[in-house]
């Protein structure tokens, strides 16, 4: 009946999902393999350090994609740097040695954006979709999504793999590649550094603990140390500020102009970024 064909009817039951995770931890391992080999840091490990490295490395990959594309479907934000800082200092507490804690931080890190990246590109389509009802055009839609990804990531790695001397060569890094340095050549050389990230994450989770799941204030908190641009806090918190005016003022209905217009200013900027990255490397 409608019910039954309606693009509101779950379409993956618990054993599929149960499944597909096994498989994706199955091929984590796979390549952490493949990262241990290609990276030849295999001589300066120990044969057990390297087993448990490569199954250390799969649990962070996998559960980084859970946790992170969880907390972008609740709060729409991306918390792969704390996650990924988590599990490095976990693999530093086992004693990795740098270049393989190294790894294990780009391999975390890769794995859950990506995931709640393509989240936000399918629910993007449910949206879309959905007032058609029918479970048929919902998965076919699906897979249309899905080809459009594969051929995004083909071309962001021929892109990655000519682009990258030119930026690497020009230190245009994200500051959280610098945290991670810094914290795995702090924490190799002076271990109280260790003590003292565990002391700075009390607070940090007490902070995330009374904002919630929806809120995801602690991320938002070690952000804010991270940049280093004053005016981008005072930039936040003026979006802030009209937001409630305007929504206080025209209710619910502003909810869509707000969104659109958020949209264009994040198009606009992510513009500019592009085209001033290109001209510095120039």
């Amino acid at each position: 009946g409608a019910a039954a064909d309606s693009g509101q009817e779950t379409t993956v039951d618990e054993r599929t999902i149960g499944r597909v995770l096994a498989t994706g931890f199955i091929l984590y391992l796979v390549g952490g393999v493949i990262l241990a080999v290609v990276a030849g840091f295999l001589s300066d490990m120990s044969a057990g350090q390297i087993a448990l490295w490569v199954v250390y490395a799969a649990v962070a990959a996998l559960v980084s994609e859970l946790i992170v594309g969880l907390s972008a479907m609740h709060a729409g934000w991306f918390p792969a740097f704390a996650v990924t800082l988590i599990f490095l200092v976990l693999g530093m507490l086992m004693g990795f040695p740098a270049a393989p804690l190294a790894l294990l931080a780009g391999y975390t890190a890769s794995t859950g954006p990506s995931f709640a990246d393509l989240g936000y590109d399918l629910k993007a389509g449910w949206v879309l979709r959905r007032r058609e009802g029918s479970r048929a055009f919902e998965l076919d839609g699906r897979r249309q999504q899905f080809r459009a990804e594969v051929v995004g990531f083909a071309v962001a790695l021929i892109v990655v793999a000519l682009a990258w001397p030119t930026y690497f060569a020009n230190d245009l890094l994200a500051p959280v590649d610098r945290v991670f340095a810094a914290t795995i050549q702090g924490g190799v050389e002076d271990p109280s550094i260790l003590r003292n990230m565990a002391l700075a994450a009390i607070p940090g989770a007490l902070i995330q603990f009374i904002g919630g799941p929806a809120r995801q204030m602690g991320i938002l908190l070690a952000t804010g140390f991270l940049i280093n641009m004053p005016w981008a806090g005072w930039a936040v918190l003026a979006g802030l500020l009209l937001r409630v005016v305007i929504t206080r003022r025209f209710g619910a209905e502003a909810e869509t102009p707000l969104n659109i217009t958020a949209a264009g200013i994040i198009a606009g900027d992510a513009l500019y970024s592009f085209f001033s990255s290109i001209l510095s490397v120039g």
